[in-house]
Parts: structure tokens; C-alpha cells; sequence
């Protein structure tokens, strides 16, 4: 009806022969053609507001919001029979899951896909397997990483195994991170045997690379410390981590994740340095002992670094300073090397640097010269002179505007007793760094002249 009205309106406008009526609020139109109506129409001009209608739209769901069914036994079956395909062959294994991602959701079931390579079939809380399968059907793959030889070598297949489908499917790298933080909790459910291999397999992915050491925070969980779990597991992991990598690479790794400083906690209750050593040595790992010793005596310098500048930001007296270092380093069982590189470190990120150049070197002999007799307490010992010495000469390497000073701060501490002839001179002929050994050595010259000259006087008199 509506395409007729405005055909016909159409014509009106065309031909112009339009009778007209009005009748209260409605109008009444009628075309002619000649002296005939052809036709008539009333048009309504009601004021009254449309109804609203219940038509509505249909919403329709998009397929990528539709909800899937999760089926993880369904996922496990189906990757079961794939690899019982292979019957025990890893190459035919890793063919199958190579594959079999286009057809199974790894992405959906990623937790399933990991628990049944390494335990054969899908964990419950705790470590035990879900036994629920159809009927003529396995719960548990006749390949996987508990079921392999205990060795180092019948673990590494499976690792590569792993690592070829994590790089073909690169999705699942933070999946695989979780499930191996997961199955370390789940120890205490495991044998010691799939312990065991789960600690080979863990060694082999963090001295490969293909994971982070912070997968083995949950060794320091009370429920594995306390039983000692955590400690056996921890030996197995390292010894297998330190035969494929050098100790600055696993340690490296443990600072990375925050790990480094707390190899004593894994061991229950308060133990003594005596029986950490004991334990890791007896277990042929001696270097880790030897780490443990190093990171014990960094975390030492760090606090006795804060506590220098904590003291001398209080301007309190050089002998309190002096007491207070020499009982620390007594009894943290520190020589008078590790004091006397911190004592220097500190007392030169205490000085406030001249803009200008030229004031720079009066204004460094001024700031070392108040602290000359606390240099002194810790350079009693030949080997602690020469290696704030050295210290000097690097820090005055990598601080270019210190060139020119080095000689005049060596003089400074010649004269206060801090620096003996005999280390000067063994610095000059044998020990000093190579950063910038030219520039120190010739600026050195004349004063180790005068004082071998001053020598041979002292020895013909």
C-alpha cells in the first residue's frame, strides 16, 4: 500500500489535478483525468504516538563465545591410543603429537596433554591417577617420562621429545611451566623411583634452557621440606644440572629467580653450615657448597656496606666505625681485602662532585684525607695494600676525570701510613690491573724512583 500512495503521489505532483478536503484532522485527496475522479484517499493526521511493537532482533550467538564442552578424559583417551600406536617407539611418538595438534585441542587440554606424557595419564590432586576409562580402554600410556629407564640418558629422549613439540606448538611453553610447578607439588604422591626421574627430568630442562628455575619454588613448601622430600629431590636435580652446566650458569640461574640465598631453607628445622656441607659433599656436589659459602658472604657485605654508610652518614667517630667492622668481619670470618674494597666503595659514593673539572682533584684529596686513619686499621697486611691499590687504579680507570689524580691519592696514602713502600713497588713492577696501566704507570715514574733511590740510601747507611 505504501508503494502505491507514493506512485500516486507521483502523478499528482506530475499532472497537477488534485480536488482537496479537509475534514477535521484528516485530508481527503482525488485525481482527475478530465472531468472523472479517478481515485480518493483520506490521509489521517492523528497526533496520537505509535505504539511500540514486541518485535525485537534476534541475537545470535558467535560461534567463537559458544561454550565448548570440556572433555579432558575424552582428550586423554584419544592421546593414549595415539601413542600406544607407536608401541614404545619415541620417534613414532613424537610424529603422532607432531600431527595430532591439528585434530586435538592442545591449547584446550594443554594440562592433560603434560600430565600424560610425563605420568602417563591425568593427575588427581595430590599425584594419584584418574583410573576412570571406558571399558576395553587405558588410563595410562605405555610411553611416558615415569615410565622410562631411570638414567640420564633414557630421561634426555623425553626432554627432547618435549622441547621439539613446545617449539612446533609454541603456545604451550607457559602451560608446560605450570605443570611442572604443579607435579613438584604433587611429590609426596609420587614414588621415590618417579621422584627420581621427574628430579633427572627437571636438571635436564633447566640446564637446557627450556624453562625457568622459578618451576622449583615449590620445593621450599613445608609439606615437602619437612619430610625431606624436597632435599632429596633437590640433590638428585642439581647433580644431574652441574654435570651439564658450570656452577655460574646454575648459579645465575637460581639468582635470576630469587633463589640464590635460600639453598639452607630446603633442609627441616635449623641447620648448621657443619651438616650443609656434609650433605652436598657426601652427594660429590662441592661446588654447590662453595656457592652457598659465596652467597653467605655477599649477603655479609651487603649489610656491612649498608652499615658504613648508615655510620658515616651519622658522622660518628672513626674508631666507633673501626670497632664496629672489625667485629663484623671477625665474625662472619672476612679478611681484610673484602673490608677494605667496601670501605673505599662507600667513602667515594659519599663525596658530592664539583662541576668543575679543575676543582675536582683538590676537593678528592680533601674528602680521602678525613679518612685516612680508617683506611689504615684495615690495611695491617701486605695483600689488603695492594688490593686497594688496584681498587684505586680501576675506579680512577672508569672515572676519566681522575686520571691526573691517581698519583697524588697513592702520595696522600703513602704519607698517612696507609700504603707501604714495598706495595707500591710490587704495584709498579707486577700487580697492578691493565685498565689504563700506560697513563698510572708513567705517572708513577718519578715517585718510584725516589723512593728505590731512597732505598738503596737507607740500605748503604
Amino acid at each position: 500500500e505504501t508503494a502505491s500512495l507514493l506512485r500516486f503521489l507521483s502523478r499528482i505532483r506530475r499532472k497537477k489535478e488534485v480536488y482537496s478536503d479537509c475534514n477535521g484532522l484528516a485530508l481527503r485527496f482525488a485525481y482527475f483525468s478530465g472531468e472523472k475522479r479517478t481515485k480518493s484517499f483520506w490521509i489521517c493526521m492523528s497526533q496520537k504516538q505509535p505504539k511500540p511493537t514486541l518485535g525485537g532482533q534476534r541475537i545470535r550467538t558467535r560461534k567463537r563465545d559458544e561454550k565448548i564442552k570440556y572433555e579432558p578424559l575424552s582428550f586423554r583417551n584419544a592421546l593414549i591410543d595415539g601413542i600406544d600406536s607407536a608401541k614404545g617407539n619415541l620417534e613414532d611418538v613424537a610424529k603422532f603429537l607432531d600431527t595430532a595438534g591439528g585434530t586435538l585441542d592442545y591449547r584446550f587440554y594443554s594440562e592433560a596433554l603434560f600430565d600424560t606424557l610425563i605420568a602417563g595419564g591425568m593427575l588427581a590432586p595430590g599425584g594419584s591417577l584418574i583410573e576412570d576409562c571406558p571399558e576395553g580402554k587405558t588410563f595410562r600410556a605405555t610411553a611416558c617420562v615415569f615410565l622410562a629407564e631411570c638414567s640420564v640418558d633414557g630421561i634426555r629422549v623425553y626432554v627432547q621429545l618435549f622441547n621439539n613439540l613446545i617449539r612446533r606448538y609454541k603456545y604451550l611453553q607457559k602451560s608446560f611451566e605450570d605443570e611442572m610447578k604443579k607435579l613438584l607439588q604433587f611429590l609426596k604422591g609420587f614414588s621415590d623411583e618417579e621422584r627420581t626421574k621427574l628430579a633427572i627430568f627437571t636438571g635436564l630442562v633447566l640446564s637446557g634452557g627450556h624453562a625457568q628455575a622459578n618451576l622449583i619454588q615449590s620445593l621450599w613448601n613445608d609439606h615437602l621440606v619437612k619430610p625431606r622430600i624436597s632435599l632429596t629431590f633437590a640433590t638428585e636435580m642439581f647433580k644431574v644440572w652441574l654435570a651439564e652446566k658450570d656452577i655460574d650458569s646454575v648459579g645465575g640461574a637460581l639468582k635470576k629467580s630469587g633463589l640464590n640465598g635460600k639453598l639452607k631453607e630446603l633442609f627441616p628445622g635449623h641447620l648448621g653450615e657443619k651438616q650443609f656441607e656434609e650433605h652436598f659433599s657426601k652427594a660429590g656436589l662441592d661446588v654447590l657448597v662453595t656457592f652457598q659459602k659465596g652467597q653467605e658472604v655477599s649477603a655479609v657485605k651487603r649489610l656491612m656496606q649498608t652499615r658504613i654508610k648508615e655510620m658515616v652518614e651519622n658522622e660518628d667517630a672513626l674508631s666507633d666505625i673501626e670497632t664496629e667492622l672489625k667485629s663484623m668481619m671477625s665474625k662472619n670470618k672476612l679478611f681484610e681485602q673484602d673490608v677494605i674494597v667496601l670501605l673505599w666503595k662507600v667513602i667515594m659514593t659519599m663525596m658530592e662532585w664539583s662541576k668543575k673539572e679543575e676543582l675536582i682533584a683538590e676537593q678528592v684529596l680533601k674528602h680521602l684525607k678525613d679518612y685516612c686513619s680508617l683506611f689504615a686499621a684495615f690495611t695491617t697486611q701486605g695483600s689488603s695494600e695492594l688490593t686497594l691499590m688496584i681498587r684505586i687504579q680501576d675506579y680512577c680507570y672508569e672515572n676519566m676525570v681522575l686520571l691526573k689524580v691517581f698519583q697524588k691519592i697513592i702520595l696522600l696514602f703513602y704519607k698517612t701510613d696507609v700504603l707501604s713502600e714495598d706495595c707500591i713497588l710490587k704495584w709498579y713492577t707486577e700487580a697492578h690491573s691493565p685498565k689504563g696501566k700506560t697513563v698510572f704507570l708513567e705517572q708513577m715514574k718519578k715517585m718510584v724512583d725516589w723512593l728505590q733511590n731512597a732505598s738503596e740510601e737507607s740500605d748503604e747507611g
